[in-house]
């Protein structure tokens, strides 16, 4: 008997699995059915349903947070739990939020509408403007990107009969005033570029048909997307308009209320934000503006209209070190928040500007250690009264929720989440491995004091997009794992941002595969730190950790028991051709090319992978409505491994988009699933 084992590296796209790619195709969902069986009858049954049920528990408590923006004087939230899974928008006062248990106004039941329509509605977005008694919905099919839009009154709270309407397509609007909006949509003909996303900036007129809304810009196919969003921060509404060129570079132009438009004489790599007369970017290579080079990462600020006469004296308002980063910016009433990982430790910065310059201060109150996130309370910049919110946890104490309020010296605890899994005795520890070319890689563990020598370890990671990688609280992983006598693991690895760009270039293209021995570092370390042994170690990783997980099974299979692989890429031969694919080419590479096929051949382990090898079991799960990585990847790497004859798992629900389920409920049967799978194979009786 010979093992088909196309495509091969020299014949990438002779593919015998490529029918799995037809997402409604009649074969591939009866693969897809038969799978789902198989998987379910082997790892379902009562200890599945006891955890998936004990987790969804967790998940609709109604003592969670409800995280909240501010829109005028309201708090809005949108609330998911047992009895109404697809969720409910509503709204409160602030005063009324900071009670024990507030009284809420239901804006839109999202379970009645999706009854009433029959239609598998979530509520994935809304866009209101100050003042207005109008907001535009973003309604979701599954928790698909591609979204309908839909005009609602938030007085009556109805739709708007005669509103506007758009048919389902990615993208979204903004307002410009009540009658007209700002349209970034991939819908129309010719609307989209080769990512899938818009391709034009329209102006949209109350009463007009979509495809007569003026066209105040555009890009072109090959770029990955365009689209405006509205200022009004300034003395009159402008519009920012962002070309984005791929992932990670664009060109930027400011519409002034007239309609004159300007190119801003920027680097194309840049994160800018903007407020009033006034804008700060930080770089992502070093420039030279003004007869000085600036070092990349730095971030510097400048008067916007000083800049557009032609100024190029800048204030240095951040400067990088090698493991001090800047993880984010954002205005808040004239005040600049710089957001900090120091050797991975929280900080956050204020910088004020004025005609004497720019004043620099420490956010106060907030803890130093563990994990903070901190972002404007109101939803629109123009309505912000500085008003921060803060959420401060770790992975073995659940988020506080702070206010940060202008003029206040503390922050105020606003709600604190629940206690989900008892921590008696465990402790989180910080260590360091070695990679394969002597880099230090962080990782954090969670778990039992001292080293057992075969402790059940879950790892996981992501490195990629300049994405940095957090210890956040787990209810599920906390419950499920750590509770019953489980080690956690999570890895920084290059490719995120932990520490800044050069991290994030070292993990990128062809270091993606650098990325993946960081990973395996990791798992050599815990073995010779005597903590474990390969065969308890647990892996997942999802989305573009659905790549490294691959990787492990077919570069570093000796090192892990099981491995758990979720909404993955896999085949980087054929990537750009499905759904958004094309625009991850910033961090991958281009397989059309032959100099970047040389590197993504390396880590596409569907070419990769090979007969006979002492690979792990592993499950590959993704979802049908994934209409961001192609569901296509995780069927035909699943097929081709039961086909070589290895242990392969696969489960596939109809919704969820590029997550884990359209609600609590599903979400927990999903991680569930995964967990019981990796339990089994690792050996791992947790006394169930």
């Amino acid at each position: 008997m010979t093992v088909d084992d196309r495509p091969t590296l020299s014949a990438p796209d002779d593919d015998p699995w490529l029918w799995l790619e037809e997402i409604e195709g009649t074969q591939a969902l009866d693969f897809v059915t038969r799978q789902n069986e198989l998987t379910l009858t082997a790892f379902g049954g009562k200890a599945y349903e006891h955890d998936r049920d004990l987790l969804a528990a967790i998940y609709d408590r109604p003592d969670n947070i409800p995280y909240v923006s501010r829109r005028g004087g309201d708090l809005h939230n949108l609330w998911k739990d047992a009895a109404n899974p697809r969720g409910l928008w509503r709204r409160t006062t602030l005063a009324e939020f900071r009670k024990a248990s507030p009284a809420w106004e239901i804006m839109l039941d999202i379970d009645k509408l999706a009854a009433s329509e029959g239609e598998d509605w979530l509520l994935s977005g809304i866009a209101s403007t100050p003042g207005s008694s109008r907001a535009i919905l973003s309604l979701s099919r599954g928790g698909s990107d591609a979204v309908t839009l839909r005009e609602f009154d938030l007085v009556t709270k109805n739709f708007v009969a005669d509103g506007f309407t758009l048919p389902e397509a990615k993208g979204g609007v903004d307002w410009l005033d009540d009658d007209t909006l700002l349209l970034s949509s991939a819908h129309g003909e010719d609307m989209a570029t080769s990512s899938g996303y818009a391709r034009t900036v329209r102006l949209w007129r109350r009463g007009q048909p979509v495809d007569q809304a003026e066209v105040i810009a555009e890009t072109i196919a090959d770029h990955m997307v365009i689209y405006g969003s509205i200022d009004d921060t300034g003395p009159a509404p402008r519009v920012w308009i962002v070309d984005q060129i791929d992932f990670f570079n664009h060109a930027i132009w400011l519409r002034d209320a007239a309609g004159n438009t300007t190119k801003l004489d920027l680097p194309t790599g840049i994160w800018m934000q903007a407020h009033g007369d006034w804008f700060a970017i930080k770089l992502r290579k070093d420039w030279m503006a003004g007869g000085r080079t600036y070092a990349t990462d730095t971030v510097l600020g400048i008067s916007l209209s000083a800049f557009l006469s032609g100024s190029r004296d800048f204030a240095v308002l951040f400067e990088p070190t090698p493991r001090r980063a800047l993880q984010g910016l954002f205005w808040a009433a004239g005040k600049l928040v710089l957001s900090i990982l120091d050797e991975l430790r929280p900080r956050f910065e204020i910088c004020t500007p004025s005609a004497a310059g720019w004043s620099r201060a420490t956010l106060p109150g907030l803890p130093q250690i563990g994990v903070v996130d901190v972002w404007t309370l109101d939803r629109h910049p123009s309505e912000s009264n500085g008003d921060l919110l803060a959420n401060v946890q770790d992975p073995l104490t659940p988020p506080s929720l702070l206010l940060i309020e202008r003029r206040v010296a503390s922050p105020t605890v606003l709600k604190q989440a629940p206690k989900t899994f008892t921590a008696d005795g465990l402790v989180v520890t910080q260590h360091e491995a070695i990679s394969i070319d002597g880099e230090r890689i962080p990782y954090v563990q969670t778990g039992p004091a001292g080293e057992s020598g075969d402790a059940p370890i879950y790892m996981s990671a992501y490195g990629g997009f300049g994405h940095s990688v957090k210890p956040y609280y787990n209810a599920s992983l906390g419950k499920l794992w750590l509770e019953r006598g489980g080690t956690i693991v999570q890895a920084n690895l290059r490719g995120g941002g932990e520490f800044g760009t050069r991290w994030h270039d070292a993990g990128r293209l062809a270091g993606k595969k650098l990325s993946h021995d960081d990973f395996a570092a990791v798992a050599a370390d815990l073995v010779r730190r005597g903590v474990t042994q390969p065969r308890r170690i647990a892996a997942q990783g999802g989305s573009n950790g659905g790549i490294l997980i691959t990787n492990m099974l077919v570069r570093y299979p000796e090192r892990f028991g099981a491995l758990f692989c979720t909404i993955p890429l896999v085949d980087m031969r054929r990537y750009t051709k499905l759904l958004a694919g094309a625009s991850w080419i910033a961090e991958y590479g281009d397989p059309d090319k032959p100099e970047d096929w040389e590197w993504l051949q390396t880590y596409s382990a569907y070419h990769n992978v090979k007969a006979g090898q002492p690979y792990p079991p592993i499950l590959i799960a993704t979802t049908r409505r994934d209409d961001r990585v192609h569901p296509g990847h995780a069927r035909k790497m699943a097929a081709k491994l039961q086909a070589m004859g290895y242990e392969a798992w696969f489960y596939e629900p109809e919704a969820g988009g590029h997550g884990y389920g359209k609600d609590n409920k599903e979400r927990a049967g999903f991680e569930v699933l995964g967990y019981r799978f990796l339990k089994e194979r690792i050996g791992w009786r947790d006394g169930d």
